[in-house]
């Protein structure tokens, strides 16, 4: 991996999900990292450790949609399957500066496949 291509730095972090690698991930996040998604509002690099690595256990693949640069940020559209067969699409946008990922903000999207139908949409009201 070339820790200056940032897309393959935001590629390594995912992988180390699939391979359950703690080490992998440790050494890709800066000390000062932060995590934001709709439920944690800027969690630090210890905190999202405790929260969110154990979600490692039932990742299975990523299969990048968008994945596309800009500066220090990569936006990351993916279609992730975890270890029960559940698929879901999110998008995030990683920052990375020195070949470590410095902030991660996860905007959650859909199951697949989607609950509404083509055309549809979901009625939550009913």
């Amino acid at each position: 991996m070339n820790p200056s291509d940032k897309a393959e730095v935001a590629k390594a972090c995912y992988e180390a999900y699939v391979k359950k690698d703690r080490a992998a991930i440790e050494a890709l996040l800066a000390e000062d990292f932060h995590f934001t998604s709709p439920l944690d509002n800027r969690l630090d690099r210890a905190t999202y450790l405790e929260r969110c690595w154990p979600n490692s256990k039932a990742a299975e693949a990523f299969e990048y949609v968008n994945l596309v640069e800009d500066g220090d940020r990569v936006f990351v559209t993916y279609e992730a399957r975890n270890t029960g067969g559940h698929r879901f699409r999110n998008t995030e946008i990683l920052t990375v500066r020195s070949g470590r990922l410095v902030e991660a903000e996860v905007y959650f999207g859909w199951s697949l496949p989607h609950e509404a139908k083509p055309g549809g949409f979901v009625d939550k009201a009913s």
